[in-house]
């Protein structure tokens, strides 16, 4: 059997070693550079590989061929995949096929990375040989090809979905679907929704589906699937099909077993957090976790990097750097959050975003908006005529300073941004940690 992979990073390399481990014929090809580090793991497992080009030759031979996530199907080169009959599959599916492990798989378009963190935090706590994988950590197929865990929390964007056929989730959840990454969906929500929703696939009656009552797309799709799971649904206050709701303060639980804990002692602040909170909370006792670890594990909690992360005071103003805000809903919630006057920081790749979600927030919560992207014209477009003040970024350090002439004593300085970060940036990360690193200089 010849594997050939598309894309030589976390999942594409995983995915190359696992192959190789498996006895088959693997070959990398990858149409950008490939990192040091992958191409010295690559080297170290005598794997053929290739950069800044595809070999049609060496490809179109292939009995299957693994795309990266980043990938879009539209790629030139995964087009004549397709067009040769070959089948496209993700690592995620790939390295499915070889362990037989329990997976808790995380999907939505936000709070998944703070979701995925706080199910692998409670499972660790409760001693569980457990492995974090997906968009987190260290690529699934790798863990499998190199350990053996009884358990993997993954989590999913819908690119992985897209990819998965055969993949079984044990408990899936799916924390909400708004617009996000149209561009890859022909800008038509259907689709979007509709690869969120394959988390379901393949599951059993012994499984767990656990989901966001109030979503406006999930309760109405869930019909069309007539899945044979467990279905637990949680919701913001007491409802008839909830089995977890918050009632005068107190996070409540009746299935799969009886748990009940004060809000206030939730390490995770916010509305949208308390969801996340539940949907762990869930998934975790849904894994068999004592309720008593569960609830240490929901107050202990340390939070994630770049979503709602504390920078520092400087000059009275406090810097937080939510970088992880790549669509506009999850700018909503961090604004939402917001207890002073703000400064926003906005911009980036846009993604067919709309940002009237956000316009009464932006008027109630502002103080001044500051652009960053390469491209700013549609935020002036649509932001401008609110009366703000608003400076027009194309690097981080302009950006920063101008934050801090805006920003008065009191204030917050804000970055979430609503778009990807690959006009100006490697990544989410990158864009994350320049924040910091500016902000810091101020001090």
């Amino acid at each position: 059997m010849r594997l050939v992979v598309l894309g030589a990073a976390e999942s594409g390399v995983g995915a190359a070693v696992l192959a190789q481990k498996k006895g088959y014929d693997v070959f990398v090809s990858d149409m950008g550079t490939i990192k040091d580090s992958y191409k010295k793991l690559l080297d170290s497992y005598g794997l053929p590989w290739e950069e800044g080009h595809h070999t049609e030759a060496l490809i179109l031979n292939a009995d299957e061929v693994v795309k990266s996530p980043g990938i879009p199907d539209t790629a030139p080169m995964v087009q004549q995949v397709k067009a040769a009959g070959i089948p496209v599959i993700s690592e995620i599916e790939f390295a499915g096929r070889y362990t037989n492990a329990k997976t808790i798989c995380i999907t939505g378009s936000n709070g998944k990375t703070t979701t995925t963190s706080l199910i692998y935090h409670i499972l660790q706590k409760a001693g569980y040989n457990v492995g974090l994988a997906g968009n987190i950590g260290k690529s699934f197929a790798l863990q499998v090809a190199e350990g053996k865990h009884d358990w993997y929390v993954i989590e999913l964007s819908s690119f992985q979905l897209d990819n998965m056929y055969d993949f079984r989730a044990d408990i899936a959840v799916l924390l909400n679907i708004t617009p996000d990454h149209l561009d890859r969906y022909d800008f038509k929500m259907q689709n979007y929704v509709n690869s969120k929703m394959r988390i379901l696939q393949n599951q059993r009656p012994e499984d767990s589906f656990i989901y966001w009552a109030q979503d406006e797309w999930i309760p109405n799709e869930l019909h069309k699937y007539n899945s044979p799971a467990r279905m637990l649904e949680f919701s913001d206050m007491p409802k008839a099909e909830a089995v977890a709701y918050e009632e005068n303060n107190l996070l409540k639980i009746s299935q799969p077993l009886s748990f009940e804990m004060d809000v206030d002692e939730l390490s995770l602040p916010g509305l949208h957090n308390l969801r996340n909170s539940m949907a762990g909370a869930l998934a975790t006792l849904s894994a068999g976790v004592a309720p008593e670890v569960v609830r240490e594990g929901l107050s202990d909690f340390p939070g994630v990097e770049h979503r709602l992360e504390k920078v520092c005071d400087v000059d009275g103003v406090h810097y937080i750097n939510d970088s992880k805000a790549t669509n506009v809903d999850a700018c909503y919630w961090a604004l939402a959050a917001m207890r002073t006057p703000t400064v926003l920081i906005i911009g980036g790749k846009d993604k067919g975003n709309d940002y009237k979600e956000i316009a009464e927030l932006v008027k109630t919560k502002c103080r001044a908006l500051v652009y960053l992207g390469a491209d700013n014209k549609k935020l002036h477009d649509f932001f401008d005529g609110f009366g703000l003040p608003v400076e027009d970024t194309h690097s981080m350090a302009d950006c920063v300073k101008a934050c801090a002439r805006l920003a008065q004593k009191g204030d917050t300085v804000l970055l979430s941004p609503c778009c990807a970060s690959f006009d100006l940036f490697r990544n989410m990360e990158d864009r994350g940690e320049q924040f910091k690193a500016r902000v810091r200089e101020l001090a």
